[in-house]
């Protein structure tokens, strides 16, 4: 498959650069929030644009020929900085971190003005996008992985903007099919919640052990 890349890059090198890809990522991130609440006038938006050109043109002296993928170390760590939920490098990720636990996957993130949808609330779409990569990446820790088939959202009250959790853990695998739901919550109350089936690509099939499926109760 086009897009993911074999790479072998020595441990302390690929945490260089992993800080390296968070910190400009997140000076993005916080310009996007200034953007967004900013009431500067037209002189400081005229020079505050010059200086975003600037950092563009400086930024794009080397670019990838496409998008980031997903790339895999000699360890089998897989990164995927591109990611709109989780990447490193991307401004525009909330950004997500997850936590593996034994029987589900979780985490916290802080959602703030540049993922409104209804005023003062986070965008119904962002909550989505969220569940989608949450519910998706419990299914691969699980070590049954596939790709998003069908994504159900249920919007149970209306959510804040600020700090949301979310936990998700697999209900079910059945031959290539994974089920997996998911809640987010904001101050322990479930605002949203979703039931997702995660297919097993045919390119992929020979790639996914029949024991790992077989952990978590296939049916």
């Amino acid at each position: 498959m086009s897009g993911y890349i074999q790479e072998d890059i020595d441990p302390e090198e690929l945490a260089y650069r992993s800080e390296l890809a968070s910190s400009i990522a997140g000076s993005v991130r916080e310009l996007i929030d200034a953007t967004v609440r900013t009431e500067v006038g037209e002189t400081d938006i005229a020079e505050a644009r010059r200086l975003i050109e600037t950092a563009t043109d400086i930024l794009r002296k080397d670019q990838l020929p496409g998008a980031y993928g997903i790339r895999f170390n000699s360890d089998g760590t897989k990164r995927s900085w591109g990611n709109a939920v989780l990447g490193r490098r991307n401004p525009i990720a909330p950004p997500v971190e997850l936590h593996h636990e034994p029987e589900f996957t979780w985490t916290e993130v802080e959602l703030g003005a540049a993922y409104e949808g209804p005023a003062g609330l986070v965008h119904g779409g962002v909550l989505a996008l969220i569940l989608d990569q949450l519910l998706g990446s419990t299914a691969e820790f699980q070590g049954v992985p596939g790709m998003t088939g069908t994504l159900n959202v249920r919007y149970r009250s209306a959510t804040p903007l600020g700090r949301i959790r979310g936990e998700a853990r697999v209900d079910r695998v059945v031959g290539v099919k994974t089920f997996v739901t998911g809640t987010i919550t904001r101050n322990g109350k479930v605002s949203a919640e979703a039931e997702g089936i995660f297919i097993l690509p045919k390119w992929a099939r020979g790639e996914v052990s029949d024991v790992l499926r077989k952990s978590v109760g296939e049916g």
